[in-house]
């Protein structure tokens, strides 16, 4: 590939099309994030949709980095919409589960996972799918979430053992993993 090629490419700047064809070939992936993020099947819904009506928006997104933005508008507007913060009280989403579970996609399903971390507090799930999952640094989590960068240190650790204890917990009794993980017994 020349020099000139390179160059030209990487100033196309991404159109409402392009963000049209990303949220149809991507759905499924982005409804996830969505619903990882907000927990709630209305709430990932109104996330999936602002966030398409913020990157059809965005005027100088290149091409190249639409499917980034993308996830990053989903993202955005879950934390405008939740407001997480550090030091919020565990509260179990298991009563709310099973709904969920119920109006979710077959392929959202199919994450067996999917319930662990939808029953994290919004804190811990917000910093479990932004930093695990989507790969941000603590330092962008941190100004995102807008929080210091040790409760979002904190927070993944936390939450890598409350996940960790139910996996384990699970190899041994695996009809009890999500009670046990909530803390109910």
């Amino acid at each position: 590939m020349t020099q000139k090629y390179k160059n030209t490419r990487s100033n196309v700047y991404a159109t409402r099309s392009d963000f049209c064809h990303i949220y149809v070939e991507q759905m499924d992936g982005l409804f996830l994030l969505s619903l990882l993020l907000t927990a709630d099947p209305q709430k990932a819904e109104q996330c999936f949709l602002s966030g398409f009506e913020d990157s059809a928006r965005s005027n100088y997104v290149f091409k190249e980095r639409a499917h980034s933005w993308a996830r990053r508008s989903i993202t955005l507007r879950a934390i405008r919409l939740l407001c997480p913060r550090p030091g919020e009280e565990t509260k179990s989403n298991v009563a709310r589960l099973s709904p969920l579970i119920e109006n979710v996609p077959a392929e959202v399903q199919a994450y067996p996972d999917f319930a662990r971390i939808v029953a994290l507090n919004s804190f811990e799930r917000f910093v479990f799918v932004m930093s695990i999952l989507e790969k941000y640094s603590a330092q962008e989590c941190s100004l995102l979430l807008g929080c210091f960068r040790r409760d979002v240190i904190n927070a993944q650790a936390i939450t890598v053992r409350r996940l960790a204890s139910v996996v384990n917990a699970t190899e041994t009794q695996p009809e009890n993993d999500l009670v046990s993980f909530a803390g109910v017994n």
